[in-house]
């Protein structure tokens, strides 16, 4: 038995849950998971099943004979194989906490993705990379240089075939034309202070300020900075009795798990942008396990 995910957003209409649950049940198919969610304030609704199919049956055939009705409610859609792992390209400067744990994730079989390589700006982490069996990109980036840097950087995309790229740290702003290419496709981490502490040393502006919560963000890159749909975030709490070094350690920390979890997400096509929001359902059971199993 194959396994696959339907993924579904369109305006919230009646009969779509019946169209679709009909024509898995035509074509011998089998619902294992189901999530679904109908925004009463945009009036769209999103929805994401897995299900088995009969030995024989493929993505491409499920595809054509779903296209119909996908017409006729007018739906952003897709069917994806189960055990077809997204193909991600990881970037990062000169801080490698999100690095090291994508990495180490991977290597485990805890991330159901397949790294293609890794691009930077700086060589800090080659040796890391060439470790890891990977191809390391080195792509410098000068205000002078920046088009052809990008030009490089979707070469090194279209190669590998990647679908998704990670900002591991990258601390770089791409260009507008750039997420604008690949919009949905570039998931960014940092820390949740923002807008509050701009620029230079924020944990050293949280400690001054005493804050009680450090938290990080994972979200979409937009052409807004730091601004994109939101996929995942988290917090851990501080103390007076903690140091800016300690802020330090413990964001890293916190950035290093809400990126994993959003790029597992997105991996597992559990994200639907709305909007300027998400809608993130959760993952299927037994799915980590299984992951840490391929």
């Amino acid at each position: 038995m194959t396994s696959f995910v339907l993924t579904v957003q369109c305006a919230s209409k009646r009969g779509i849950v019946a169209a679709i649950s009909g024509f898995l049940a035509e074509n011998g198919c089998n619902i294992t998971d189901a999530a679904q969610y109908d925004d009463l304030e945009t009036g769209h609704f999103f929805t994401r099943i897995t299900f088995t199919a009969e030995t024989g049956a493929s993505p491409d055939s499920l595809r054509d004979g779903f296209a119909p009705i996908a017409q006729s409610f007018d739906m952003t859609w897709g069917i994806h194989d189960s055990g077809t792992r997204m193909k991600v390209l990881l970037m990062v400067s000169n801080f490698g906490h999100c690095l090291n744990d994508l990495l180490y994730r991977w290597r485990i079989g805890a991330l159901p993705v397949d790294l293609v390589g890794v691009v930077s700006n700086h060589m800090t982490y080659q040796k890391v990379v060439v470790n890891n069996d990977l191809p390391f990109y080195h792509i410098n980036v000068t205000k002078a240089n920046k088009p052809e840097a990008e030009a490089r950087l979707m070469e090194v995309v279209e190669s590998s075939g990647a679908e998704l790229i990670v900002l591991a740290r990258y601390m770089q702003v791409l260009s507008d034309a750039l997420c604008t290419k690949m919009s949905g496709r570039i998931i960014n981490i940092h820390h949740s202070f923002l807008p509050s502490f701009k620029g230079a040393n924020p944990y050293k502006q949280a400690y001054t300020r005493g804050v009680k919560l450090i938290g990080a963000t994972a979200h979409y890159v937009t052409a807004d900075l730091d601004e994109g749909p939101i996929i995942e975030q988290d917090t851990v709490r501080v103390t007076h009795a903690q140091s800016p070094s300690d802020y330090v350690s413990l964001g890293r920390d916190v950035e290093a798990q809400v990126l994993a979890r959003a790029v597992h997400a997105h991996a597992q096509h559990r994200v639907f942008q709305n909007g300027h929001r998400t809608v993130v359902f959760p993952a299927s059971p037994g799915a980590y396990a299984s992951d840490r199993m391929g």
